[in-house]
């Protein structure tokens, strides 16, 4: 049988109460036993004291040291002691013979009543109390049915040499009953507190516990509901401790499945819907070309078309090959020594045609140098296309995009700022997350799966760099990144030494008074073949091949 949390915590805690009371009742009830049996004892002590120095005090002295106590005058004291404190007292000589006592007394006056016989104190405890105190529990040689505390002191008096001398003892005698009533009566006031103080407790645990245990039920049951893949269950935050903290974590992660659900289903409608088009134009042409519908001379053109179509879909294949080796970990790193700043331009004559047919003007280049850095050249090329390919694709007519470098002692940063409608504030925050599109409409964004900023915050991050972006809508949009200078642990053997390549100078192009990108395809072969060796290799990559304009690849 299942056992709630409440239930749990609710018994534990009544345990751990009523421990506590019996612990607490028990240490406090003996304490006060001994307190009080401590206290009986010295005011017994006390009168016995008190009646031996009276007795002290009647004693006449006869001839041959023979001593005689005035009876008649310590009668009335033990009469009055013993109605006083509750007190048998007994005066004994010193052979332990009684000579006056409470019973002897009520004897005197009612010799009808059924007195007790008069005893003989022992002589051990007559010693001790000659010597100076005594002290015992017991029934005074038979004189009581149950237990009494007896306290013995000696009877001190003046010989006719000057001498203290002890004649005789008081013993006082007192009911040990009187401890077990007032331990009773402690017991029966300490149980009544402690179960008023119980149910009291009880309840305000019973609350409390209910409390604590409402926020986990509810969220057991949100998270019955995210199984069923229903993410629209949120749980109250209705304190500030450490349950209130879980309970806002627990709904920031429902927001992050649900965000996450939504856009792995928008990834599957995009990916489909990628998929579909290419191929239902691929057989659409195949068809016509195989039964004759299209002409020979028109057959070309539609194998351009057929092919740009594969090219497509092997795009798509590889975004989703790179997001596949990410959630593996399998994505690894090829470092070597390359200018990131020739990186910067090459890619950017990637987008030559696009930003001439916009209009838009190339702000910030004019002034960079070689800026060396310790990467993956094919990787932050990546990067800096997909960065650039967001930009160029989102920048207005006639609008700009400034792209700054700079560098510290050991790290580089890229700044690529565009005009255009910029990023929603409440959208910046999932700009990196897989799948995220902030065009929803794909009225510009046609290709891109939601991937591309994902993959590119991954690399920058595999390089132990950071991306950022800021936006003001319908003003610019920017990101930032950087990247240390220097990797340690470089695993190609041209980059170990971290110097820059001999003969990598680098010219730049945009060093003159136009501030728009030159279209002259000599220049930007000259360029090309001008560039580091790292470069020209970058531009092997596949992932450089400059696609048709609507068909832009997404990386």
């Amino acid at each position: 049988m299942k056992k709630s949390l409440f239930k749990k915590y609710l018994s534990v805690t009544s345990i751990i109460i009523v421990v506590s009371f019996l612990f607490l009742g028990t240490v406090m009830i003996v304490f006060i036993a001994r307190y009080f049996q401590s206290e009986k004892q010295a005011q017994l002590t006390q009168n016995a004291k008190s009646m031996a120095s009276i007795a002290g005090q009647s004693v006449v002295m006869m001839q041959d040291n023979q001593y005689l106590i005035d009876g008649s005058r310590m009668a009335l004291f033990i009469k009055a002691f013993s109605e006083n404190v509750d007190a048998d007292f007994f005066l004994v000589d010193q052979s332990g013979a009684e000579m006056i006592s409470t019973y002897s007394i009520e004897e005197d006056e009612n010799p009808s009543a059924d007195i007790k016989s008069r005893k003989n104190i022992s002589s051990e405890a007559m010693q001790q109390a000659l010597s100076g105190y005594f002290s015992a529990t017991g029934t005074m040689n038979g004189l009581y049915s149950s237990n009494y505390y007896i306290i013995g002191v000696p009877i001190v008096t003046t010989n006719s040499s000057g001498q203290q001398v002890a004649i005789g003892a008081v013993f006082a005698a007192s009911d040990l009953k009187v401890l077990d009533v007032f331990r009773d009566e402690t017991i029966k006031m300490f149980l009544l507190a402690a179960v008023a103080a119980f149910m009291v407790s009880f309840c305000i645990v019973w609350t409390f516990s209910y409390k604590l245990a409402k926020p986990l039920r509810e969220m057991a049951i949100a998270t019955k509901h995210f199984g069923e893949g229903d993410f629209s269950v949120r749980v109250p935050v209705e304190s500030q401790d450490e349950i209130g903290e879980l309970a806002s974590a627990f709904n920031q992660m429902a927001e992050t499945l649900a965000a996450g659900e939504s856009m792995r289903r928008n990834f599957i409608a995009n990916t489909s819907h990628e998929l579909k088009t290419p191929m239902t134009t691929i057989a659409g042409f195949v068809d016509g070309i195989l039964d004759g519908t299209i002409p020979e001379e028109k057959r070309n053109h539609y194998l351009k078309i057929v092919s740009q179509e594969v090219k497509r879909l092997s795009r798509l294949v590889k975004t989703m090959l790179d997001l596949s080796k990410i959630d593996s970990g399998e994505m690894k790193l090829r470092l070597t020594r390359f200018d990131l700043s020739n990186t910067v331009f090459v890619t950017l004559l990637s987008f030559e045609k696009a930003i001439e047919d916009k209009k838009i003007e190339i702000r910030g280049l004019e002034t960079a140098s070689s800026l060396f850095v310790d990467g993956d050249p094919d990787m932050i090329h990546q990067v800096l296309y997909n960065l650039l390919e967001n930009a160029v694709k989102f920048t207005n007519v006639e609008g700009y995009i400034d792209i700054r470098l700079a560098e510290t002692n050991d790290r580089v940063t890229v700044t690529i700022k565009n005009s255009g409608p910029g990023i929603p504030a409440d959208e910046v925050a999932m700009i990196f997350d897989r799948f995220y599109k902030t065009d929803k409409s794909r009225s510009q964004d046609k290709n891109g799966m939601g991937l591309g900023l994902y993959i590119v915050r991954t690399i920058i991050r595999l390089h132990g760099g950071e991306i950022s972006v800021s936006s003001v809508e319908n003003e610019f949009c920017q990101f930032e990144f950087w990247l240390p200078k220097k990797i340690k642990d470089l695993n190609s053997d041209k980059g170990k030494d971290s110097k820059e390549p001999k003969d990598s100078k680098w010219n730049n192009p945009l060093k003159s008074d136009s501030k728009q990108v030159k279209t002259d395809k000599k220049a930007k072969k000259k360029e090309e073949a001008d560039s580091a060796p790292e470069v020209i290799e970058v531009t092997d990559v596949e992932i450089v091949e400059k696609p048709k304009d609507d068909d832009a690849a997404l990386h």
